[in-house]
């Protein structure tokens, strides 16, 4: 009996310390294949970077207004002077949101605008747009809304 307890121990012990057969990428020929991602401008916070282009040359960006983040500040870096064409669209077609200023790289600022603005951008550097509600207009708007930024090149 005492014999026959100690092998049903070791049996035990046996199969519990088995090894898995782990392989290594240098022992498998298998290629890794990486997806690509898509580039896209995304709002974190309060901010929304515009670092990418679309095919159409547009910089472009779906935002969020909420109780929380009544502001959005949308940054992008101008390389070449030229013309300015900046477009709100919110997901319900009108409502009460619009770019309240533009900061200029030296600080400065210019504003208030409409849902649409055409301006000649005469300074190289990041600019920032401020989006958000008109204090003058009843019905602050909270939604999704896309904004959509195009440099003509002079």
């Amino acid at each position: 009996m005492k014999n026959w307890f100690i092998f049903l121990i070791s049996v035990f012990l046996f199969s519990c310390q088995q090894k898995e057969n782990k392989k290594t990428s240098a022992d498998s020929p298998m290629p890794v294949v990486q997806e690509e991602k898509k580039q896209e401008n995304k709002q974190v916070g309060d901010t929304i970077s515009m670092n990418f282009k679309n095919e159409e040359n547009v910089f472009s960006a779906e935002g969020h207004l909420d109780s929380l983040n009544s502001k959005i500040y949308v940054k992008f870096k101008n390389e070449d002077l030229g013309k300015l064409n900046a477009q709100i669209i919110p997901d319900t077609g009108k409502g009460n949101i619009r770019f309240n200023q533009i900061i200029f790289p030296d600080k400065t600022s210019d504003g208030p605008f409409g849902m649409d603005m055409k301006m000649p951008l005469k300074q190289k550097g990041t600019h920032i747009f401020v989006i958000g509600h008109s204090l003058m207009a009843d019905n602050p708007y909270y939604g999704n809304f896309k904004v959509q930024l195009k440099i003509q090149k002079e």
